[in-house]
């Protein structure tokens, strides 16, 4: 069983993705349940969460929409706006669809690189606390310092890490791809119970052509520090077009996984995202229908 803990979808025509520029040939496509299908198949992925790609309320409502309608996707993490007075009631209209699952706001493309602290987040992440919700946390390496505070702030706010804080493999920090900047920040991180990571978006991180021996080190120590009951494994497709491919990436999970425990392959590839995400799967009901094809009014 595998669940595809990161994934998105969007649709240009829309209007939410200023970042989507012509520079990003790869993802300057429209990327629909259709398009993704067939790769789950083929890899025998069994459920997915679907994550938010623009920081509009808009596109969140589409994506809960479209996730009602595939036989896939089991969980999303949407967007809400955390510094709003009304983010209480914006959680509970969200909540009444069964698969919301979390917030996501879009840190790293936040100007003010301390935001997390800001105090006017406390009653959002409060409030995400108390529902029981997901905060994941979309990061580069300016933002590590700040959401190393937030993490000790809230202990009891469940804290998904995004792409292993997106270590900065292909621009050589310190002439060892970011590792001796990455590595103390994420000891720090994984000491906090609350906090989980997800195995995705390293190749996208890396240099074009990156294979399982560029990331391995990186692997290496998210498993050593966080273990694999804090592990999950994501594709971040099709963000994972830009430098590699589905199949491809299963591929070489799959290798680096070999020589770990079953129990533990198990828990990254597929129950530790069920726990997470509160996710109903059954080996023997593959893809079966968790909504009906009717759209809500989302």
């Amino acid at each position: 069983m595998r669940i595809d803990a990161h994934h998105h979808f969007w649709t240009r025509s829309h209007g939410f993705y200023e970042w989507l520029t012509p520079d990003l040939a790869a993802l300057n496509h429209d990327f629909k349940p259709t398009d993704l299908a067939p790769a789950l198949t083929v890899c025998q992925v069994e459920a997915t969460v679907l994550v938010q790609a623009a920081p509009y309320a808009q596109e969140t409502d589409i994506l809960l929409a479209q996730a009602a309608q595939t036989n896939f996707v089991k969980a999303v993490v949407g967007w809400a706006d955390m510094e709003s007075a009304t983010f209480a009631q914006e959680i509970e209209r969200l909540r009444a669809h069964p698969l919301f699952k979390g917030v996501r706001p879009m840190v790293q493309d936040i100007e003010d690189a301390n935001w997390l602290t800001k105090p006017i987040l406390t009653p959002a992440f409060e409030c995400l606390s108390e529902k029981g919700l997901v905060f994941e946390a979309l990061v580069r390496p300016p933002q590590w310092k700040a959401l190393l505070e937030c993490v000790k702030s809230h202990p009891t706010l469940s804290i998904v890490l995004d792409h292993a804080a997106k270590p900065a493999i292909n621009n050589g920090l310190n002439g060892d791809g970011g590792f001796s900047d990455w590595a103390p920040m994420i000891d720090q991180l994984a000491a906090n119970k609350h906090v989980s990571c997800k195995l995705s978006g390293l190749l996208t991180e890396a240099l074009p052509g990156a294979g399982l021996g560029d990331i391995k080190p990186y692997l290496d120590h998210l498993y050593a520090r966080f273990g694999p009951d804090r592990l999950m494994w994501g594709s971040d497709w099709p963000v994972l077009n830009m430098n590699g491919e589905y199949t491809a990436w299963i591929d070489m999970m799959e290798s680096w996984l070999e020589d770990k425990p079953a129990d533990a392959r198990t828990k990254i590839w597929a129950t530790n995202a069920a726990r997470q995400y509160d996710i109903a799967v059954s080996p023997n009901n593959q893809h079966s229908k968790n909504q009906s094809s009717e759209v809500p009014s989302w």
